[in-house]
C-alpha cells in the first residue's frame, strides 16, 4: 500500500502565501513525478503543477509566476509555494504521483495516487 497526506491549506486573503506540503508513504519503489491539481465549486479538477524527476516542470498559465513546485526526494515530499494568491485561487488542491509500487506478493507495479485534498480559501 502506499498514499499521500497533503497539508498547509487555510484561509488568507488575497496576496497572501501558503505552503503545500505533499507526503507519500507505503510501499514506494520509485517516484516518477508527483504534481498539484486543484478544483474549485462547479469547475473541473485542473492541472496547477507538476514536477517529474526527469524533465520539465509544468504550471499552469494563471499560476505562473506565483506558485513554485519543489521536491525533496530523500523525503518523498512534494510542495507548493503559493505567493500573491488570488480569489480565483479559492480550491480544494490535490496531490498527485506517478509512482512504482514495490510489494512482497504483487512485486513491482506502476500507480497513481491522489491526496485527499487540502482547502485554500483566499478572501477578505
Amino acid at each position: 500500500q502506499a498514499q499521500l497526506e497533503e497539508s498547509g491549506g487555510g484561509l488568507v486573503q488575497p496576496g497572501g502565501s501558503l505552503r503545500l506540503s505533499c507526503i507519500a508513504s507505503g510501499d514506494i519503489f520509485l517516484i516518477k513525478a508527483m504534481g498539484w491539481y486543484r478544483q474549485a465549486p462547479g469547475k473541473q479538477r485542473e492541472l496547477v503543477a507538476s514536477m517529474p524527476s526527469t524533465g520539465v516542470t509544468t504550471y499552469a498559465d494563471s499560476v505562473k509566476g506565483r506558485f513554485t513546485i519543489s521536491r525533496d526526494d530523500s523525503k518523498n515530499t512534494a510542495y507548493l509555494q503559493m505567493n500573491s494568491l488570488e480569489p480565483e485561487d479559492t480550491a480544494v488542491y490535490y496531490c498527485n504521483a506517478d509512482l512504482y509500487i514495490r510489494r512482497l506478493n504483487t512485486g513491482t507495479y506502476r500507480n497513481t495516487l491522489w491526496g485527499q485534498g487540502t482547502q485554500v480559501t483566499v478572501s477578505s
